[in-house]
């Protein structure tokens, strides 16, 4: 009986030993966990509702700023216009300096504004566009760079797929009617494809009129805040009015690479005041200069 009885006690023991080497070792694994959590080094999962908003316009601030010596710290954030077409407006994408350096950098060559001909591919007077503008050199200079450059940034289309930026200039009466970027012939599309996205940017504020219009857009046209302040033009459509240094880009091609024919746009009469602005289209492809 004794012998059974001193048995059953290191039975007992062994039991008794690995259960408090079972103990330790998770004592020492719960404290490594609590070191790696506390320097970072892992974390613990979460839902999904736990996750902050991704602010992007906080990532373009960044980058906009970074190195850019004419650019003016000013607040900047992205908005959404429209989804039909795609449509975003980034406030204050160029500093004051900017419009007016590319305004005067293109006074000198400024001669009537033509359209594309789909034929020929050549440019052609037209009646519905009546402004005056010229082109710039892609990379021309170290200004014209670091503005292509924050565009690539903005709609992460490679600096190589753009054409040159086009100055324009609308004077009291003068307009674009409404007009699609993108081309429906083969002959234009040789150049890189298709142009799939346009950023407009405003160089000057306009007293009146002179707003950029989206007269098939599919939303609510007197949502926008500016409503009151819009010409009849404008009112036709969802409309920007023009503000310097803010940047207008839309698309032209929806996600699906089929052409959208709610990016039809247009620039209303100048009723007052004078129209400035810059305009780049972007391809599918690198766009051979």
């Amino acid at each position: 009986m004794a012998k059974g009885k001193h048995a059953h006690n290191r039975t007992q023991g062994k039991k008794w030993s690995t259960f408090s080497l079972f103990l330790w070792t998770l004592f020492f694994l719960t404290l490594i966990l609590v070191v790696l959590l506390a320097f970072g080094i892992v974390y613990l999962p979460t839902t999904e509702d736990d996750f902050p908003a991704v602010d992007l316009a906080a990532f373009r601030r960044k980058t906009s700023q970074s190195g850019e010596s004419m650019m003016e710290k000013t607040e900047q954030w992205t908005e959404i216009l429209s989804w039909e077409p795609r449509a975003f407006i980034y406030h204050n994408f160029l500093s004051k300096e900017e419009c007016e350096y590319l305004i005067e950098l293109a006074k000198p060559y400024m001669v009537k504004s033509s359209v594309v001909d789909s034929k020929t591919g050549k440019s052609t007077e037209s009646r519905v566009r009546t402004s005056s503008g010229m082109f710039l050199k892609r990379g021309g200079d170290k200004v014209v760079q670091d503005i292509e450059k924050r565009i690539a940034d903005f709609t992460f289309i490679p600096v190589e797929n753009g054409e040159g930026l086009q100055i324009l200039h609308y004077e009291v009466g003068q307009k674009y009617e409404p007009h699609y970027d993108y081309f429906i012939d083969e002959f234009n599309t040789k150049n890189g494809g298709q142009r799939i996205a346009t950023v407009l940017m405003y160089l000057s504020d306009v007293e009146e009129g002179g707003e950029t219009v989206f007269p098939a857009a599919n939303a609510n046209f007197s949502s926008v805040p500016w409503w009151n302040d819009l010409s009849q033009c404008a009112r036709k459509g969802l409309s920007v009015k023009p503000k310097m240094g803010d940047a207008l880009l839309f698309w032209s091609m929806r996600p699906d690479a089929t052409l959208d024919p709610s990016s039809l746009h247009g620039g209303c009469p100048v009723i007052k005041g004078n129209k400035w602005s810059s305009t780049k289209w972007m391809h599918l492809h690198e766009y051979k200069v």
